[in-house]
C-alpha cells in the first residue's frame, strides 16, 4: 500500500515528555520574569506611550530668529516677529524683563516663556 503523502518522522515517544517539560519550564520562567518586572502592577513601559521628556527648549533672545521664538509657549509668529523687529530697532535685550517693552508681551506671557530664555550665554532663569 503506497501513499502519496510524504513519510513524516515523529519524535520518539520517550523524548516527547522531555520536550513538553522544557516548553512548560520556559513558559513558567517567562511568567516569573513578567511578574518580577512589574507586569501585574503596570510598571512596564508601553511602547506606544513613552515617558514624557523633561528637556527644556531654550533660546537666546538676542540671537534667535523669529522661527525659533515662535516655538515658545504663548508666542506665535506675529509676536516673534515683533520681538525680532524690536531687537533690530533698539538693540539687544539686557534680560528677559526687557521683553515687556515689546508690544503684545505682558507679565503673564513673560512668566510663561521665562524658563525658555537666556541672554549672552547665561543659563535660563529659575521660576
Amino acid at each position: 500500500m503506497t501513499s502519496s503523502e510524504p513519510d513524516l518522522q515523529q519524535m520518539p515517544g520517550r523524548v516527547q515528555p522531555l520536550v513538553g517539560g522544557l516548553v512548560a519550564l520556559g513558559l513558567g520562567l517567562m511568567a516569573v520574569w513578567y511578574v518580577f518586572n512589574g507586569g501585574l502592577s503596570g510598571g512596564l513601559v508601553h511602547h506606544d506611550r513613552p515617558p514624557a521628556a523633561t528637556v527644556t527648549f531654550t533660546v537666546d533672545v538676542n540671537t534667535a530668529p523669529a522661527v525659533e521664538l515662535a516655538q515658545l509657549p504663548g508666542l506665535g509668529p506675529a509676536t516673534a516677529a515683533r520681538i525680532v523687529d524690536y531687537r533690530n530697532e533698539h538693540g539687544p535685550f539686557a534680560g528677559p524683563e526687557a521683553l515687556l517693552a515689546v508690544p503684545g508681551i505682558g507679565p503673564v506671557t513673560l512668566d510663561a516663556i521665562r524658563p525658555h530664555l537666556h541672554t549672552d550665554d547665561r543659563p535660563p532663569e529659575s521660576p
